[in-house]
């Protein structure tokens, strides 16, 4: 395991030496300048995992103003990597402006030399965890960009792991020529990934013909998706062209085709089977070229069981299976939904956004979009606060007194935040100072896990 690297820049020796000896210790390396410039000119030359700096350099400074800048310059050459501010001359306002700059600690001379090193260690498992989660999310822009660079997404809004997943197997799909099952709750959005399975195909210029096969009575389903001669049932004076003649040489989505009644899905399985078809009352046999998506939100594996669905049909429209998760497994996408919903002016302030974040969503993408709609009719002006936004979110569990934590709490806080302690404070609504001194009295260690 590689040793934390320590950048200290402090005026007077004494402190280096003493923070170095107390770096060697604790089995960490630690590279003590002087002056803001020697400190600066160390961190262009090589990396270091957290710099602790002094606020006043100068024998006639106490303001505080030399550390002051001397932080923004180091935030120039680094803006991620944590740094510890320590001087003699504590002042409150100045800790308080450099932790809204980012500082990551402020300690006062003389230090506690535990609680020094807890912070560091703290502060750089900490930084590590950033750093992760940095590298995580620049992964991740790379594969959302080579998405929109190279396939037509249809416009669709999507921030969450598994919409990107999707999205990536629908686009690596949709070009080969076989029939697609999109599967996943009402509401969800399947229409628009049928939208951009058809754009990205060999036949995106062809027709895209749509039809709601669960909406058709027995008498219309053949007509509708066969077509009709004239004459052949009461009121038939003209011909009727089938869906799947309109959809030859493109794209019929099928939607709700748990929904076809058996009848119908016999009629539907001889056409994928043989690609021919026959209007009502008439004798001619038209040959189509179509690929086919369909969807649906029934269990059919369930529904075959149930003898409600043709297993064949199943395995001819399942060639590929596209499932479209609930929006409530994918909670990153509910804030990036409801701003694209939005009109202008409107916009949602951190309150709505929190609370449409809380929320589960039974109705999905359709039922987020009802909501913001009632919000931007309903707000008093154009931001949209927590108020306007009409539903009803469980109550946060109550907070634990502060006397109440136990130490299997604070252990527990510890593991679940891999040891560090301002991530376990936050969880357990403690500042870290006062997390720090029950870990004293029950005698945890900070160790990451």
């Amino acid at each position: 395991m590689n040793k934390k690297s320590i950048l200290v820049i402090d005026d007077n020796p004494d402190i280096g030496i003493a923070l170095s000896v107390l770096c060697t210790i604790h089995n960490m390396t630690c590279v003590s300048v002087l002056t803001p410039k020697e400190g600066l000119k160390k961190l262009q030359q090589q990396p270091f995992d957290l710099i602790i700096q002094d606020m006043n350099f100068s024998s006639d400074m106490t303001s505080g103003d030399e550390g002051i800048a001397l932080f923004h310059q180091l935030r120039d050459i680094n803006s991620d990597i944590p740094i510890i501010v320590i001087t003699a001359w504590t002042n409150l306002e100045t800790a308080v402006d450099l932790v809204r700059c980012g500082a990551a600690d402020y300690l006062a001379k003389p230090w506690d030399d535990e609680k020094m090193i807890n912070s560091i260690n703290n502060l750089v498992e900490l930084g590590e965890l950033q750093q992760g989660h940095r590298r995580v999310a620049s992964k991740k822009q790379q594969r959302i960009n080579a998405l929109n660079t190279h396939y037509d997404l249809c416009d669709v809004t999507f921030h969450s792991d598994e919409m990107l997943s999707l999205l990536e197997l629908t686009t690596k799909v949709a070009h080969a020529d076989v029939p697609i099952l999109i599967t996943g709750p009402n509401g969800t959005g399947k229409e628009k990934i049928a939208q951009i399975v058809q754009k990205n195909s060999s036949v995106a210029d062809g027709p895209f013909i749509k039809v709601n096969v669960g909406a058709l009575s027995k008498d219309l389903m053949e007509a509708e998706l066969f077509g009709a001669e004239v004459g052949a049932y009461t009121g038939a004076t003209k011909t009727r062209i089938g869906r799947f003649e309109r959809a030859n040489n493109g794209t019929l989505f099928l939607d709700e085709i748990g929904n076809l009644s058996l009848d119908g899905q016999a009629k539907l399985l001889r056409v994928l089977e043989t690609g021919e078809l026959e209007r009502i009352g008439g004798g001619d046999v038209i040959t189509v070229n179509v690929r086919v998506i369909s969807a649906t939100n029934t269990n059919l594996p369930q529904a075959i069981i149930d003898g409600e669905f043709r297993e064949d049909l199943f395995y001819r429209l399942n060639v590929i299976e596209l499932n479209l998760p609930p929006l409530c497994e994918r909670a990153d996408d509910v804030v990036p939904l409801a701003n694209h919903f939005l009109s202008q002016p409107f916009k949602l302030n951190q309150s709505a956004a929190q609370k449409l974040s809380l929320y589960h969503w039974p109705g999905n993408v359709r039922e987020l979009q009802n909501i913001i709609k009632r919000a931007m009719l309903t707000c008093a002006d154009s931001l949209i606060d927590a108020d306007d936004i009409d539903i009803k979110v469980k109550d946060k569990p109550p907070v634990l007194n502060v006397e109440d934590i136990s130490e299997e709490s604070i252990a527990e806080a510890l593991t679940q935040a891999c040891g560090v302690v301002s991530l376990a404070a936050k969880q357990l609504g403690l500042s870290r100072s006062s997390l720090y001194r029950r870990m004293k009295k029950f005698g945890i260690e900070s160790v990451t896990q």
